[in-house]
């Protein structure tokens, strides 16, 4: 599961989301949390940054409390379920990350951490996206979900989920109209475990209401 992340506006990268961040984002994300209006980047506007509600809102629901809003995906089994199927086939998106946060279980209580790359720079996360309108007054809603994968060797200690993160090459794949379910599928695996990092951080992250640099502390 993926509960938390960050996004800085500052942060240097190779991701397609990485320069149209530094142009348009400008307050830092130290603890982005669900229901919140987060950059992402949209297969139908591949050059332009939009801002969605995390947590998906199916188009068919018949009001915005009738359905539980999904802030993940398993990899596993999108194709098993109908409205992550038509989603994965229609509606991707990048989700501009650089870093997420997972909480480990100890015998002293949970223990959140931070984990991101080890150069810090700006990635992706595959995620899916739905627009809900509204019947009553028109209002469109736009929404996302992060897909996850299994944990690799960095988190599986800390969690045994991890998000589906994208290198910059697979980023534009995953946003290619063209591509088959096999191929898209095969994107959404465990990255590279030689390239990423963890630590331990400020318990400060447990209230989404902490946006603070502060967060990002090592204990």
């Amino acid at each position: 599961m993926c509960g938390r992340y960050t996004v800085l506006p500052k942060t240097k990268g190779r991701s397609k989301a990485a320069k149209l961040l530094e142009q348009h984002l400008q307050e830092a994300r130290y603890n982005a949390a669900p229901s919140q209006a987060l950059p992402v980047v949209t297969n139908d506007h591949p050059d332009t940054l939009q801002f969605f509600s995390w947590g998906l809102q199916p188009f068919w629901a018949k009001d915005a409390r009738a359905v539980k809003r999904s802030i993940n995906a398993r990899a596993e089994t999108l194709t098993e379920k109908t409205s992550f199927r038509r989603l994965l086939e229609s509606k991707r998106c990048l989700v501009a990350a650089d870093g997420f946060f997972e909480w480990k279980v100890t015998d002293h209580g949970k223990v959140p951490y931070r984990i991101l790359l080890k150069n810090e720079e700006l990635f992706s996360f595959a995620g899916l996206w739905d627009e809900w309108t509204d019947k009553e007054t028109g209002e469109v809603l736009h929404t996302f979900t992060i897909i996850t994968t299994e944990a690799n060797e960095v988190v599986k200690p800390i969690h045994d989920r991890m998000p589906a993160m994208l290198s910059p090459e697979a980023e534009e794949l995953w946003l290619d109209e063209y591509e088959s379910q096999q191929e898209l599928l095969s994107l959404l695996h465990p990255y590279k475990a030689a390239d990423m990092k963890a630590y331990a951080v400020s318990p400060l992250v447990n209230s989404p209401l902490n946006n603070v640099p502060e967060v990002l502390n090592s204990l």
